[in-house]
């Protein structure tokens, strides 16, 4: 862990890293010693807060009881809900914020996803949620979120983006482009003010389990500790 932070600070040039967050759990190694690694690298001055990415109840509560975490990055979005069931709470509780990244579903309710978008090399050809019958029954929830947005006078993207900001102020949705006009699109969430009435009409054209498929094959969700559930 210390080595690729020390790799990390030669490649961004810089003194210190501001979050510093492992990318999945490491099943063999304890959480307490990777975060007591970090937590190292925080009284040396390399790193200046701690985050978690893509892990449970039970881990965040063991990580930061070795060192204070400040947020927890991991996939929210319509249709991947997961995290209502117990880790919002538990971040909640402890004063850790969300960094929610897949608010779009990979494109999926973006409003600009249609059948045969997937290049040769694209992660969408294995997700279950772009598969035959899935990706049919998913298209027909962005139509629901097309005719909401149409009232609204956004776009399909920016409410589905609004909608995950307005979840709390300590949840930061992360939106990513290859296109400026993407890019200028997504911005436009910051002017998009959800009402009640409007987060109930999205509440009941996208209920929580609406999504058909999951959100990684079930090989890799199988290896994810944020898919386990607290007992």
């Amino acid at each position: 862990m210390k080595n690729f932070l020390a790799y990390s600070l030669v490649r961004l040039g810089v003194d210190a890293i501001d979050i510093y967050r492992p990318a999945r759990l490491d099943p063999a190694v304890p959480i307490e010693d990777t975060i007591g690694a970090i937590a190292d690298m925080v009284k040396a001055g390399y790193v200046r807060h701690i985050g978690l990415s893509e892990v449970g109840s039970d881990t965040i509560r063991r990580a930061h009881k070795v060192h204070p975490i400040v947020d927890l990055q991991i996939e929210y979005s319509l249709i991947s809900r997961g995290i209502e069931d117990d880790i919002l709470q538990t971040c909640r509780e402890l004063g850790i914020g969300i960094s929610a990244y897949g608010v779009l579903g990979r494109g999926l309710i973006s409003g600009h996803w249609s059948k045969g978008g997937a290049g040769a090399q694209d992660y969408r050809n294995i997700s279950p949620r772009f598969q035959a019958a899935n990706l049919d029954t998913n298209l027909a929830l962005v139509e629901k979120l097309r005719a909401i947005a149409s009232e609204i006078g956004a776009s399909v993207a920016q409410v589905a983006i609004a909608w995950v900001a307005a979840q709390g102020n300590d949840i930061v949705p992360l939106v990513g482009a290859r296109r400026r006009d993407r890019l200028t699109e997504a911005l436009g969430a910051l002017n998009v003010k959800l009402s009640p009435a409007h987060l109930a009409d999205l509440a009941k054209a996208i209920p929580a389990d609406a999504a058909a498929g999951g959100r990684y094959p079930e090989a890799m969700l199988a290896h994810m500790d944020s898919e386990k559930r607290s007992a």
